[in-house]
């Protein structure tokens, strides 16, 4: 095993056994030469690392030159992502979808950074969650549909509108340095947000998002969303933990609300409600944490 697999391994590791522990010694990762050789065998399986971005630097210019000068510029402070170059790709749906390329250099270094985001945070991501993750795809979300939702009739889908691009800088930011005790570490995440990009040669800055084609935006993306995962399956247990402690015969809640139009509750049953005015009650009181409320009321409603 060389010595970045046994880095990444040990972190992983770390993150696996202490969910609620923290890391505050990264950024000295991103000194030593093996991270970037191993991030540079990723990248040039990649066709699109060839892809220049707004320096047209590309993967043939890798040396251990290469790896020193940039390691360098990090130890000093020097280092500064440019702005990625922004190209469109055409959506099925006909539209065009903006695709932010950085330079080769950024690419290199963006891989570093996410083999540890990644060392750290896939151990902590739930097991429903399929996309940009290694060995998922949807193909696995589908047999996990297919094992675990045989008797569910409805299902709720949904699309978060322009994802990448509505980011919150800060709430992400914050996010991470909720694991990540390492200012240097975050601030390297952080330049690479604020970097820009360069359209028809202006340069525009960004407020917000992160580059759909950056290397590392798919796993800042989940790790940005993990938190609306987290609260959902939250929300799940307190259902089905309330429902255990009151016996509550699902079947009869279900009955008592048959006639009404569907909402689809948290933990995936089916529970029809009379107006959409109650169906606005319902969810405010189970934000509020008055489930209990909810209940009452779809009893009184059965009386």
């Amino acid at each position: 095993m060389n010595p970045t697999s046994e880095i990444l391994e040990r972190v992983n590791k770390s993150s696996s056994e202490h969910h609620d522990g923290v890391f505050t010694r990264l950024f000295r990762y991103l000194l030593r030469e093996d991270i970037y050789f191993a991030a540079y065998q990723k990248l040039y399986a990649n066709s699109g690392a060839m892809t220049p971005g707004s320096d047209n630097d590309t993967a043939d210019g890798f040396s251990a030159e290469y790896v020193y000068e940039l390691i360098e510029e990090l130890r000093s402070g020097k280092y500064k992502p440019k702005p990625v170059r922004r190209e469109y790709i055409r959506k099925q749906n006909g539209k065009m979808r903006p695709l932010g390329i950085p330079s080769f250099r950024d690419k290199l270094l963006q891989e570093a950074v996410r083999m540890f985001l990644e060392a750290i945070y896939e151990p902590l991501f739930y097991d429903q969650s399929h996309g940009f993750r290694p060995e998922r795809s949807c193909h696995t979300a589908l047999d996990q549909i297919k094992t675990n939702f045989r008797s569910v009739k409805w299902f709720i889908e949904g699309d978060i509108k322009g994802c990448f691009d509505n980011i919150d800088h800060a709430v992400l930011i914050k996010t991470l340095e909720v694991k990540i005790k390492d200012s240097r570490f975050i601030n390297i995440i952080r330049a690479f947000l604020k970097a820009g990009y360069v359209e028809d040669f202006q340069y525009h800055t960004t407020l917000s998002g992160t580059p759909q084609g950056g290397i590392i935006s798919p796993i800042l993306a989940n790790i940005y969303l993990h938190e609306l995962d987290r609260k959902v399956m939250e929300l799940k247990e307190k259902c089905r933990i309330f429902l255990d402690n009151n016996q509550i015969d699902e079947k009869a809640v279900i009955r008592v609300t048959g006639e009404a139009r569907d909402l689809i509750f948290l933990f995936g049953k089916v529970f029809n409600i009379p107006t959409q005015v109650l169906a606005s009650y319902i969810i405010q009181s189970y934000l509020e944490d008055n489930f209990a409320e909810f209940v009452k009321k779809v009893r009184r409603l059965g009386n």
